[in-house]
């Protein structure tokens, strides 16, 4: 709802958003730890979690979220069309899980998306049961399943999602 985006808005106001600061060491341990719990609970030719070099693009946008000097999480957008975009490397980091961190790190990337002239979001994780807890935090912030879009094809190992901003 736009009382809980407003709510997410004015905790971030607290919080640190830091755009493509990859060369951070807190930021670069989390991705390759991302990159690789992600690459080892998906099937090969399954996995489409993107590396460092791979979030740098052009066509993606990546911000780095923290408390202080503490290390909340990450995300990216990855624009596919003018209106379209991705979410990719959605991440909260291990000692802010499970406290609502995750909602939130959504809803600021919701709202970056909406100033980059995005309305549509779509995302792709997998179906194990790994991945479990992100499917619910996606469903919970009113992502529908859909289709595969994009580069991506039907996949049992795959669920997508989007939704309208």
């Amino acid at each position: 709802s736009l009382f809980n985006l407003f709510l997410d808005y004015m905790f971030f106001r607290f919080m640190k958003s830091i755009e493509n600061n990859f060369d951070n060491p807190s930021v670069n341990t989390l991705l390759h730890y991302h990159f690789y719990q992600l690459r080892s609970n998906s099937p090969k030719g399954s996995t489409h979690v993107l590396d460092i070099e791979g979030l740098k693009v052009s066509s993606i946008k990546f911000w780095s979220i923290w408390e202080e000097e503490k290390l909340i999480g990450c995300g990216a957008l990855k624009f596919l069309e003018k209106s379209h975009g991705e979410f990719k490397s959605i991440r909260i980091a291990d000692e802010f899980r499970g406290k609502g961190y995750g909602i939130k790190l959504l809803n600021h990337l919701i709202i970056e998306a909406k100033k980059n002239g995005v309305n549509k979001i779509s995302l792709e994780t997998g179906a194990g049961i790994f991945f479990e807890p992100a499917r619910k935090l996606f469903e919970k912030a009113g992502f529908k399943t859909c289709e595969p879009f994009a580069h991506y094809k039907i996949d049992p190992n795959s669920c997508y999602y989007s939704k309208e901003i």
